[in-house]
């Protein structure tokens, strides 16, 4: 018999925002943990609206309510899982590249993030490379990702500038950058020396996941 799936995730599948908020303090009132309530209901839930946009029964706008709602939660989660010091799935820097104002991909490529577990520090549109650079190294030390997305191909070639100045700063190493968006291709992230690629915010969650299994934090920090 399949497990009864709690109004909290139901209402995160759904994109039901406005009542977010109460299910998540109700599963606390109820005396669930923090942890517990990202692992079995708000983790879970942005599982199954990734599956459901990959299977073509959810589109973008389905999306879109569905990372609102998750954002809703971990509004409340994240504090107390702060406070519990909870090592998270790891830090990522997320940001549209310069030149490029839009967001869409962004925003829920970072709420799906946020929802799997991760630290999220969004960094909005049009970030440039330096402004990227600069968040990373407040972080190092911690298991770190960068992504940056594109929609514009003008404004990819952004995304190899980002690398090479980790790189000349001497981050290369510290931490692990993933690139997407309409006009970036696998082959792409390959000439740019990126670490990974994703087509969407599913995939993206796998991808930082399985970058992070080998991940081994480096203790230095950069003043």
């Amino acid at each position: 018999m399949a497990e009864e799936k709690s109004d909290l995730y139901l209402a995160i599948v759904d994109g039901d925002f406005d009542v977010v908020a109460d299910e998540t303090q109700a599963l606390l009132d109820a005396g669930a943990t923090p942890v517990e309530i990202l692992d079995n209901h708000v983790v879970p839930a942005m599982g199954e609206v990734g599956d459901l946009f990959e299977e073509g029964e959810y589109f973008v706008p389905e999306l879109l309510m569905a990372a609102k709602a998750a954002q809703e939660a971990m509004a409340i989660l994240n504090p107390l899982l702060k406070q519990a010091g909870v090592e998270r799935q790891g830090v990522v820097v997320i940001g549209t590249v310069k030149g490029d104002m839009h967001d869409i991909g962004k925003n829920l490529v970072a709420a799906t993030l946020e929802g799997a577990g991760f630290e999220v520090i969004d960094l909005g549109c049009n970030v440039a490379p330096e402004k990227f650079v600069e968040t990373v190294k407040t972080r190092v030390g911690e298991k770190l990702f960068l992504c940056m997305s594109a929609l514009l191909t003008t404004t990819i070639p952004q995304m190899k500038t980002t690398i090479d100045l980790l790189e000349s700063e001497g981050l290369r190493d510290k931490v692990k950058t993933l690139v997407g968006g309409a006009p970036v291709t696998q082959a792409f992230a390959d000439e740019i020396g990126a670490d990974g690629y994703s087509e969407s915010a599913n995939e993206c969650v796998s991808v930082a996941k399985d970058l992070g299994k080998s991940w081994v934090p480096s203790a230095e920090t950069t003043a």
